[in-house]
């Protein structure tokens, strides 16, 4: 900040001038107070300082406030006083910030912001007024000093914050003093909860300048704990008719009052309405501050809400999860009912804060009746808004709604000691549009999962066939997404000639259409060997089928027609194309072998090659075919692999199709303890024939 600050002038015997312009900045004050001192000390007028710097920073600081123009500042000083006027540049009247200060009648909480400085001005000043000019406005205000008293006997001199009128049968004023330690009074902004402290300096100070006997500051917060003291000053304001009572301006739910033990007189009320005005101002800060942290918690709240309900995609679990989310923290109790087919509303789950008084919830809950809890819930469930419930469970049922579906109604006890607030009510009603979404996901995902798991079971065999001196056994484990359905498959499909075939086969991709092209596959396979087609011709018509109508997508097959040979011998004629070789278990103890010529995949070339290679198995013997979810069954980075699973095969020659079957599958699975990335099918052929 610069001004251009220049000597006192002389302009008449005994008399000092000084004026200075400066700018609307928050460090005027202080620079207007520099110049008024300066003056002072020069008139040697030190005993009006304490006044004179009060009034000039109130009127400096209020027009920095409100004209936001730049200030002049003339200060004039004499023997017998000092004169201070302060003038903007802001265009209109000063006539509505005297209103409250020339009729005493008004209420001071009815002033203006700076109606308030002209309120001290008019107290402490000998005489003021207002100044119009071309360019702006100004207010001013005259100092005379008082010669001290020379004659008649010493007397005590009054208490610091009480300077007598000099008029007998007035009561002590306030001194400027006083009222600046009172103006500057602020909460310690370090302090974890500085209102009380705040408020009980605020009630000490006024009480000793009006000289109250005792004093009280209640503040109600509207949490169900009522109107605690927030402050005590002596003792304990006696009932009647001199109390001094002035409500706290605060907004709701706060409320409260400022309560002194002295009488009404002229000075005692402006002041403790202005000592009420200050504490309702960091009352409100206090307020907003309190508020702004409850809707952060809220929000955290509802985030930790959603991401809970968001995990589940159980349906019951979902339900069972909204009342625990509830209860205690947005009502005493909480149930969800939910909307059957016909329309009735079926209790889903329910949570009280008391445990033990849960059966009787229920009972209260299953209630018939015009006035029961039921009937408000299939109100509210059928108007789809807030419907509140009457005694003996008081509280509001909210419909659960979700993509335009109504699913039933979430159903909230208040709290035991007070109301749910406009904050707690909007809460749960956005837990329970997000509750709703949650319980609608969970169902479209059960439904999807329904129809995956029929699906899926629709391209497998129910049973496998039960053939004499022939065992057939599979596993079949889908992948960890169980709403998708895999493309492996099996089936053991009976031939013209009495053989049977065995057939394991993999479609590229998952989900409907992977599922369409595998019952696509199955469904020719089982046609054209019934018609009894040879091998080669079946892969052959398959081929060229997924050529024109597998949408791009591939298969690989193994085929294996299995039939009776010499003996007890079982001759086996197998093609595969483009699938894993099968594992051949020879019950004579030689080792484990891969058997088998690869062939072209399906679906990808308009011709293919589909090698036959001719197996004959012994009695104890067994072949075992599976898809690429075995080999490919990952740990990190390392795979189960081929090596793996014939390692894994070779302790097996000699069981039994079931056992090789589930002990392969478990010896996949328990690889990893990760879930599946892709499905998991097993088939095992054996000859079950006993030797002689």
């Amino acid at each position: 900040m610069s001004a251009e600050v220049g000597p006192a002038a002389k302009t008449g015997p005994d008399e000092h001038v000084r004026r200075v312009r400066l700018p609307a900045d928050r460090r005027t004050p202080a620079a207007a107070r520099a110049v008024v001192r300066s003056v002072l000390a020069e008139a040697d007028l030190d005993e009006l300082l304490n006044e004179a710097l009060l009034l000039t920073t109130e009127l400096s600081t209020n027009a920095v406030e409100h004209a936001r123009t730049e200030l002049d500042i003339e200060v004039t000083a004499d023997e017998t006083g000092l004169t201070v006027t302060v003038s903007d540049f802001a265009a209109g009247p000063v006539d509505e910030l005297t209103v409250g200060v020339r009729n005493q009648a008004t209420d001071i909480a009815e002033v203006a912001e700076r109606g308030r400085g002209l309120l001290l001005v008019d107290h402490f000043a000998n005489r003021w007024g207002t100044t119009y000019l071309r360019t702006g406005k100004g207010v001013w205000f005259r100092l005379d000093r008082t010669k001290p008293e020379t004659t008649g006997p010493a007397t005590s001199a009054p208490p610091p914050s009480m300077v007598p009128t000099g008029n007998t049968g007035q009561t002590a004023v306030p001194s400027a003093g006083a009222m600046s330690a009172l103006m500057q009074t602020t909460p310690d902004p370090y302090a974890e909860d500085p209102l009380p402290d705040f408020a009980a300096g605020l009630l000490t100070r006024v009480a000793e300048m009006i000289g109250a006997a005792g004093g009280v500051v209640r503040l109600d917060r509207g949490d169900g704990q009522g109107a605690q003291i927030l402050a005590r000053y002596g003792r304990k304001p006696r009932a009647g008719n001199d109390l001094l009572r002035v409500p706290l301006a605060v907004h709701r739910p706060y409320s409260g009052e400022l309560e002194l033990d002295a009488a009404p007189t002229a000075y005692a009320q402006p002041l403790a309405v202005l000592t009420a005005e200050r504490l309702s101002l960091h009352l409100e800060n206090d307020r907003l501050r309190r508020a702004d942290v409850r809707r952060q918690a809220w929000l955290t709240f509802l985030a930790e809400a959603s991401e809970l309900l968001a995990q589940s995609l159980d349906v019951e679990l979902t339900m069972a999860l909204v009342p625990q989310l509830v209860v205690p923290r947005l009502g005493q109790w909480c149930a969800v009912h939910t909307t059957d087919e016909w329309g009735r509303l079926r209790l889903a789950a329910a949570s009280h804060a008391d445990e033990s008084t849960l059966p009787q919830l229920h009972a209260t809950l299953r209630e018939a009746g015009p006035d029961s809890i039921q009937a408000r819930l299939r109100e509210a469930s059928r108007n789809g808004t807030r419907t509140p419930l009457g005694a003996p469970m008081e509280g509001f049922a909210v419909p659960l709604i979700a993509r335009g579906q109504r699913l039933g109604t979430l159903a909230v006890g208040r709290h035991q000691r007070h109301r749910q607030d406009p904050d707690e009510i909007a809460v749960l009603e956005d837990v329970a549009r997000r509750a709703a979404l949650a319980i609608e996901n969970a169902r479209i995902h059960a439904e999807r999962r329904r129809v995956a798991h029929t699906l899926q079971q629709s391209l497998l065999p129910p049973v496998l066939p039960v053939v004499e001196g022939i065992g057939f056994a599979a596993e079949y484990v889908p992948t960890g997404g169980d709403v998708d359905v895999g493309g492996d498959f099996y089936d053991v499909v009976p031939l013209p000639d009495g053989r049977w075939l065995v057939v394991i086969g993999d479609v590229s991709g998952k989900g409907v259409q992977a599922a369409a092209v595998t019952g696509l596959v199955r469904d020719v396979i089982r046609v054209l060997a019934g018609d009894g087609k040879p091998l080669p011709e079946v892969l052959a018509r398959l081929n060229q089928t997924l050529v024109e109508r597998g949408a791009g997508r591939y298969c690989t097959l193994a085929l294996a027609a299995v039939g009776p040979g010499d003996g007890d011998q079982l001759d086996v004629g197998l093609h595969l194309a483009g699938h894993d070789r099968p594992v051949l278990l020879r019950s004579s103890g030689s080792p484990a072998a891969f058997v088998g010529t690869g062939g072209t995949a399906l679906g990808l070339l308009d011709a293919i090659a589909s090698p036959t290679a001719q197996l004959v198995l012994d009695p104890g013997d067994c072949l075992v075919f599976y898809t690429d979810g075995v080999t490919e069954r990952r740990r990190g980075r390392e795979l189960f692999g081929t090596g793996r699973l014939r390692d894994a095969a070779a302790p097996l020659a000699g069981y039994s199709a079931d056992v090789v079957a589930a002990r392969l599958r478990s010896t996949a699975i328990n690889f990893s303890v990760e879930a599946p990335r892709d499905d998991i099918a097993i088939l095992v052929l054996r000859n079950d024939a006993m030797p002689d």
